[in-house]
């Protein structure tokens, strides 16, 4: 009998000891998770974001339910691309995005503000296209008919590989770039990698369309922009972690 009890108070002694090891080790990986990431969008307001050239957010940029939605449908429209209050040198860059039928936009990053030099954001910036690619039975936006202007590609620079979700659903993406080396994710897939400013770089812009904007991909920290091009986008879980 005293061994069957001292057996029984052993076990349990070992499976609390194994259970408070378990809760721990998830509260350990829970901190490691979240350390080092800062939520650019609080699902609540535009608070640490305005309209590129003006001192707070235009009013097609809404909050609903927690997402961050373009509203081309807004009267009196205050239009033009929302850009972060602060400026990032070295990132890793999250968010979600969903784009509407035949839409248009972009994540543009290393965005330069100075809207007297500079009129739009991507005459300073280098863009992740989002885009409504269409379908093998639907017509999408028009520029989904172009190599480099695809959703996900590095725009009119290079192609990525293709895993955007179809019209509707949600596709998740992330931006890391690191003393120049810049790579591209979407929706669990790395899509495209290259290194910025080096002799192969500068060989792609003189063959784009921005050969002839001297100012853009010269500046190395710069703001974060979401594109007003003429649609409806919506954006959510925007966080970025600084290296």
């Amino acid at each position: 009998m005293y061994k069957l009890v001292s057996l029984l108070t052993a076990t349990a002694i070992f499976i609390g000891f194994t259970s408070f090891k378990n809760h721990s080790m998830q509260d350990h990986k829970t901190q490691k998770t979240n350390e080092g990431w800062i939520t650019l969008f609080d699902g609540k307001t535009t608070n640490g974001w305005h309209t590129y050239g003006m001192k707070t957010a235009g009013n097609v940029w809404k909050v609903e339910n927690g997402v961050l939605h373009l509203d081309q449908s807004t009267a009196n429209k205050q239009s033009g691309d929302l850009v972060t209050n602060d400026e990032y040198k070295n990132f890793d860059l999250k968010l979600d995005w969903k784009i509407s039928e035949k839409g248009n936009s972009g994540i543009i990053f290393y965005v330069h503000e100075d809207p007297a030099k500079y009129n739009e954001t991507y005459v300073t910036g280098i863009e992740m296209q989002i885009l409504d690619n269409g379908s093998p039975t639907r017509l999408g936006h028009p520029d989904g008919k172009y190599y480099t202007h695809r959703a996900g590609d590095l725009y009119d620079l290079m192609a990525s590989k293709e895993v955007a979700n179809p019209l509707g659903q949600w596709n998740n993406v992330e931006i890391k770039c690191k003393d120049g080396k810049l790579d591209f994710y979407m929706n669990g897939q790395h899509t495209l990698s290259t290194t910025l400013w080096d002799q192969h770089w500068k060989e792609m812009v003189t063959i784009s369309k921005f050969k002839s904007m001297p100012a853009f991909a010269t500046f190395k920290e710069g703001k974060i922009a979401l594109q007003d091009h003429g649609g409806d986008v919506w954006f959510r879980n925007i966080k970025i972690k600084k290296f």
